[in-house]
C-alpha cells in the first residue's frame, strides 16, 4: 500500500511526527533503511533543501529522487547517528494551538560512505543539520533543511589558486 505524502497525512511511516524534534530522529530512521521515500515523507511539497555541497533541491519530489540516487551510488552502505538535537521555537510553542514553526538543529556522524577515486575505505563524517519544521494540526513537516559537514580545526573555506576548496583556520 502507498502512503500518500501530503500535508495532512498524520504520520509517516516510521512513526508519528507528533513533536518537532522527532523529524530528525525520523529522518535517521530513514536514512538507515536507504529509504528515499520515507525521507521525503517528511517534507512539505514545496519543501527546500541544502546539501553538503551546496547543491539546491526545491520540492518533495527532487529531495526524494536526490536521495534514491544517494542511495543507489554514494550512501548505500552508510549508517548515521544520531548525537544531539536542540529545539527552538521561532512561530508558537508546543502548547501553540493551530501552527508553530521551530528550527531543529541535529548533530549527526555518518559511516559507510561508498569508496571513490583514491579513497579506498571514506571515514566517519559528523555534519549538522537545520531543518525548519511547522505543524499544522498534529504533523510536524519539514519545509527547510540544511546539511553543513562538521571540519574539525577549521574555521572557513578558502579556494585555492588552482580553484580547489580547502577548509583553513586563520588561527
Amino acid at each position: 500500500m502507498t502512503v500518500p505524502r501530503d500535508d495532512s497525512h498524520p504520520k509517516i511511516g516510521y512513526g508519528p511526527a507528533n513533536e518537532p524534534g522527532r523529524i530528525a530522529e525520523l529522518w535517521v530512521e530513514a536514512w538507515n533503511r536507504h529509504d528515499a521515500d520515507e525521507i521525503a515523507g517528511l517534507f512539505a511539497d514545496d519543501a527546500e533543501f541544502v546539501n553538503v555541497t551546496g547543491l539546491w533541491w526545491h520540492s518533495r519530489e527532487d529531495i526524494r529522487r536526490a536521495h534514491a540516487y544517494g542511495f543507489d551510488r554514494i550512501f548505500g552502505d552508510s549508517t548515521i547517528t544520531l548525537l544531539e538535537t536542540s529545539t527552538r521555537w521561532l512561530c508558537g510553542d508546543e502548547a501553540a494551538e493551530g501552527h508553530a514553526v521551530a528550527l531543529i538543529h541535529a548533530r549527526m556522524k555518518l559511516r559507510g560512505q561508498t569508496a571513490t577515486g583514491d579513497t579506498e575505505s571514506p571515514g566517519i563524517r559528523r555534519n549538522l543539520f537545520s531543518f525548519v519544521v511547522r505543524r499544522t494540526g498534529a504533523r510536524w513537516m519539514c519545509v527547510s533543511a540544511h546539511n553543513t559537514d562538521i571540519v574539525p580545526g577549521s574555521e572557513t573555506n578558502v579556494v585555492d589558486s588552482d580553484g580547489r576548496l580547502q577548509s583553513v583556520s586563520y588561527r
